[in-house]
C-alpha cells in the first residue's frame, strides 16, 4: 500500500492504539514520528518499525509538556520537510470519583488527554497549513458519551475531546484541515490490561477480557488493528467530506445502551 506516500505523520502513544496506528500509516508509505513516553514500548516500537523497513521513528516525549511537543513538532518538520497528519493517541486513565480523585491526578489526566491535543494543534497546525491542509484525528473515548462510575476525570477528558475536536473542525476548516475523532469501546490494549486488573485483581486477565467482550452486542473485545482501519481511512483523501464528527469502534456498545 502506498496511499500516504509523501505524507508526514506525528502519531502520540506508543502503545496499544497509538502504536497499531502509527504502523499502519508506516506500512501505507507514511513518514511517522511517533511520541511515546514508555522506553521499553518506544524502543520495541522503533525495532519493528524496523524490521518491517518502515520510515517510522519514535521520540521519547511526553506530550504534556509544552516543550518537548514544541520540540517533536520541529524535529519533524526539519527531518520530513513538513506536517500532514497528527493522530492523537496518547492517554492516561485514571479511576475514581472526584472525591477519590486527588488534585494532581485530575490535572495529569487533563494535561495528557485534552493539553496534548491543543498542543499538537497550537504547534502543528501552522506547519500543516504550509503544505495547504491536513488531517487530524483524536482518540476519544465511548466514555465521553456515556460514562461508566468511578471515572470522573477520564469521562470528563473524553468528552472535552470530543468538543475539541469540533471546535478545530469549524475553526480550521477554512485551512483545508479536517478533524475528527475516534470512540473505542474496549480494545485489546495495556490500558485495557491495567483496567481489568483494577476491577479484578484475582480474576484471571482472559476472563475480565470476557466480561468486558460480553457487554458488547458482538460478543469480544476489539483489536488495535481494527481501530488502526478506521484511523487510516479518516485521515486518507477517501475521507475529504468527513470533518468534526465522531466515529464508533465500540462492537455496538452504545446501540445496546440506547445512546
Amino acid at each position: 500500500m502506498s496511499e500516504f506516500e509523501n505524507r508526514v505523520a506525528i502519531v502520540t502513544g506508543s502503545t496499544g492504539i497509538g502504536g497499531a496506528i502509527a504502523m499502519r500509516l508506516a506500512k501505507g508509505a507514511c513518514r511517522v514520528m511517533v511520541c511515546g513516553i514508555e522506553s521499553d514500548a518506544n524502543t520495541h516500537l522503533q525495532e519493528e518499525a524496523a524490521a518491517a523497513g518502515l520510515a517510522l521513528r519514535v521520540e521519547h516525549c511526553d506530550v504534556s509538556q509544552t516543550e518537548q511537543v514544541r520540540a517533536v513538532v520541529a524535529k519533524t518538520t526539519a527531518t520530513h520537510g513538513g506536517l500532514d497528519v497528527i493522530v492523537n493517541a496518547a492517554a492516561v486513565h485514571p479511576f475514581g470519583t472526584v472525591v477519590e480523585t486527588d488534585v494532581d491526578t485530575w490535572n495529569r489526566c487533563m494535561l495528557v488527554n485534552v493539553g496534548s491535543i491543543f498542543l499538537l494543534a497550537h504547534f502543528g497546525i501552522p506547519e500543516m497549513k504550509k503544505r495547504g491542509g491536513g488531517s487530524i484525528l483524536n482518540l476519544a473515548s465511548v466514555q465521553g458519551h456515556a460514562c461508566q462510575h468511578g471515572v470522573a476525570a477520564y469521562a470528563t477528558s473524553k468528552g472535552a475531546v470530543h468538543s475539541l475536536t469540533r471546535a478545530l473542525a469549524l475553526d480550521h476548516a477554512k485551512d483545508h484541515i479536517r478533524v475528527n475523532s475516534i470512540s473505542p469501546g474496549s480494545i485489546r490494549t495495556p490500558m485495557l490490561a491495567r483496567a481489568a486488573a483494577h476491577f479484578g485483581p484475582e480474576i484471571a486477565l482472559e476472563t475480565m477480557f470476557e466480561r468486558f467482550g460480553a457487554a458488547h452486542p458482538l460478543g469480544r473485545i476489539g483489536t488495535p488493528a481494527e481501530v488502526s482501519e478506521l484511523a487510516a481511512f479518516l485521515v486518507s483523501d477517501k475521507a475529504g467530506f468527513c470533518t468534526g464528527g465522531d466515529y464508533l469502534v465500540d462492537g455496538g456498545l452504545l446501540a445496546g445502551l440506547g445512546v
